[in-house]
């Protein structure tokens, strides 16, 4: 049952509503009652459930803040992440070299930026070439490789430019001419097996070795991002692919971008035998 308790000045009382506040007269006691509160019975256990329903207790409160924070959270990670960010998280989907670049950074726009600056740090900040070089070391695999008659497949990163099927026809040409010229012969290696401090060479000792020397070579052909050329390395040693190997690794790194080269094989990638129109992608280098 509900009490009302009642003030009046210095004096109050605690009455039920059942009873009536006169005296024995029918006269009211205090007819002039100052202030006047209610009081429930309910325990606290009830108000605590009422607050939690409501929403309004202290846990309540906390739940909701949380969420809150969430869900901006979210709306700021969608609205107001960097529209360049997006762009090369996407780029990365199809750009094996992109992702080497980024790492482990994608998802965060400060790191990704570094990594790029890095980048450019490393390669200059002339972007008018038409190609630049990768990051990514190319793969090398042998295929049947007969260094009498066999051909080496280069795969780009891209359709290759006039300028770019230069560059790689030059390094071919005189990687050939220096072979033709019996450069690659391990019968006579006199200063690699030497001293520097006090180099020492017979010129009649070089004079008299046995010539090893490039037989022939075909022009360099391209057919989209495949490349190729055919060898016939004749009595010159295989250092001589070493040779080849170390000017390709600074031409992809700096330069063109070279995805793999292949040693031997009659076919790669969409590669068609007697496919010499330009209109689909043919070029050639004239060695």
């Amino acid at each position: 049952m509900a009490m009302v308790t009642i003030l009046y000045g210095s004096n109050y009382c605690n009455c039920n509503w059942s009873h009536k506040l006169f005296n024995s007269n029918n006269k009211i006691l205090h007819p002039s009652p100052l202030i006047v509160s209610a009081s429930s019975s309910s325990n606290n256990n009830d108000n605590d459930a009422v607050s939690t329903k409501s929403g309004t207790s202290a846990r309540g409160r906390r739940l909701l803040k949380v969420r809150e924070e969430k869900q901006q959270r979210e709306y700021d990670r969608v609205h107001k992440y960097p529209s360049w960010a997006k762009v090369l998280e996407d780029a990365c989907k199809d750009d094996n070299e992109l992702r080497a670049v980024l790492g482990d950074s994608i998802g965060d726009p400060e790191l990704m930026r570094k990594r790029v600056e890095e980048r450019v740090r490393k390669k200059g900040r002339d972007f008018s070439k038409s190609k630049t070089g990768s990051v990514l070391a190319f793969k090398v695999t042998f295929r049947d490789f007969n260094p009498l008659d066999s051909y080496i497949w280069f795969e780009l990163f891209g359709s290759p430019s006039d300028r770019d099927v230069n560059l790689i026809g030059s390094v071919i040409q005189s990687w050939y001419l220096m072979g033709r010229l019996g450069a690659f012969n391990s019968s006579n290696l006199q200063l690699g097996s030497s001293s520097m401090e006090h180099p020492l060479y017979d010129a009649d000792k070089g004079f008299k070795v046995m010539p090893s020397s490039f037989h022939d070579i075909s022009d360099v052909e391209f057919q989209d991002n495949w490349g190729r050329i055919w060898v016939d390395l004749g009595t010159a040693d295989y250092f001589a692919i070493d040779v080849l190997l170390n000017c390709l690794t600074a031409l992809s790194s700096e330069y063109l971008g070279i995805q793999q080269v292949v040693f031997g094989g009659r076919g790669m990638g969409d590669w068609e035998e007697g496919m010499t129109s330009p209109d689909f992608g043919y070029k050639y280098f004239k060695i």
